[in-house]
């Protein structure tokens, strides 16, 4: 089921923002001046970005804070006011002599953002939020097992009741799924949904008329830690698999097949261990995902007798967590690892494990003030980050 074109207010046209894929090699937000030939889409996320991150601006505001000629901010914004993504609040009250300036803004009432998180092993997860990342409203599908093209027909109705709870004009929907995902939204491999080079941009795109964008969840999920907390970083999300997000240099990073953060199935050790469903034995994914966690405290039982065995079932898989992050810790000399996931199985002895191993396999007098930490987004990490995606893929903003 997708709802019809005339039950929503229409959406902007993604063409004329200058948009461009987030994961495409570009910096999450525009800082400065750029050669000519990318000039014009680039000073226009530069004005977004400054009024977004600012709030209400005079125009004289913000060809200071941009340092673009006044001439250039007056063009801008008046193309961004016709499009209907800036408004004009009215004027300054202030005792400055002259004419008082007329403040603008992005239109932060006039837009929703629809987000979806698919990454979940008994349901999948939308919200539709506004402009400053408040959630309006919420669902979710039971995903039953579901694989395939049953899987895919689930985000198209979760999407379509989504639609229905909008009040503005959507700019674009964002997707976090699991799996290796290419730039392009095309879903190369996810093996708990079944999904085979599934362009699911593509096809959310045909249902829905709207911008769509999709990505791994992993990345997704760090685009929220980075926009509240700007810096190097990496986060860990662990739950129906493991996968990791990356941030350097204020780009995230993707590696040459779309593969970086797949460290899942990374073989942890040379001692064996337990089965993964790819057929290796000893996978990160083997040792810590959600499913297999659970599994083996249940079996190891709530009783005071087994509170050592499961502390220390919780303490191994932070150990290995901490033997594959280690190279990686070391290679970027990162000072901030950011873990997403039910906080009942990795707030505590997991997570003290983890750090523990860092250092004891890093260079101490490097990794001194290394942090790892919860996130602070708790269950809404990937619904937050595929904002964020949306915003910076339709508006150049972050």
């Amino acid at each position: 089921m997708t709802a019809t074109d005339a039950s929503r207010p229409p959406a902007p046209a993604p063409a004329s923002t200058g948009a461009v894929p987030l994961f495409a090699g570009r910096a999450l937000r525009a800082s400065g001046k750029v050669l000519p030939e990318h000039a014009r889409s680039h000073n226009r996320s530069l004005v977004l970005q400054t009024l977004y991150t600012q709030g209400a601006q005079s125009r004289a505001d913000v060809a200071r804070e941009t340092r673009l000629t006044r001439v250039t901010v007056s063009d801008l914004v008046a193309e961004l006011l016709a499009e209907g993504l800036v408004v004009e609040l009215g004027q300054r009250e202030d005792a400055r002599p002259g004419k008082p300036a007329t403040l603008i803004d992005i239109d932060r009432t006039g837009y929703h953002v629809v987000a979806l998180d698919l990454s979940e092993h008994t349901r999948f997860r939308g919200a539709v939020l506004d402009l400053d990342g408040g959630i309006v409203a919420q669902a979710e599908v039971a995903l039953d097992g579901a694989t395939g093209e049953r899987a895919v027909q689930l985000v198209l109705e979760l999407l379509d009741g989504l639609l229905a709870l909008t009040t503005a004009r959507v700019l674009g929907i964002g997707v976090g799924s699991p799996g290796i995902v290419e730039p392009n939204g095309v879903v190369h491999s996810a093996p708990n949904l079944g999904w085979t080079d599934l362009p699911l941009q593509e096809r959310l795109a045909a249902a829905f008329h709207l911008p769509v964008h999709v990505a791994n969840d992993a990345n997704v999920a760090v685009l929220a830690e980075h926009a509240s907390a700007p810096g190097d970083l990496i986060l860990i999300k662990v739950g129906h698999g493991v996968g990791a997000g990356l941030i350097v240099g204020g780009r995230p990073v993707l590696g040459a097949g779309s593969a970086a953060g797949e460290i899942g199935h990374v073989v942890v050790g040379t001692d064996g261990g337990p089965r993964c469903a790819c057929g290796k034995h000893g996978c990160l994914e083997a040792w810590l995902a959600v499913p297999r966690l659970t599994a083996e405290l249940e079996r190891l039982g709530e009783t005071d007798a087994a509170a050592s065995a499961r502390e220390e079932t919780l303490r191994e898989a932070g150990r290995r967590l901490g033997i594959v992050l280690a190279p990686v810790v070391g290679a970027l000399n990162l000072s901030e690892v950011v873990v997403s996931g039910p906080a009942e199985l990795l707030d505590g002895p997991l997570l003290e494990a983890t750090v523990e191993t860092l250092r004891i396999r890093t260079m101490a007098e490097h990794h001194r003030d290394l942090r790892l930490r919860m996130t602070a987004h708790g269950q809404d990490i990937v619904l937050r980050g595929a904002a964020v995606m949306v915003l910076s893929g339709q508006l150049g903003v972050s």
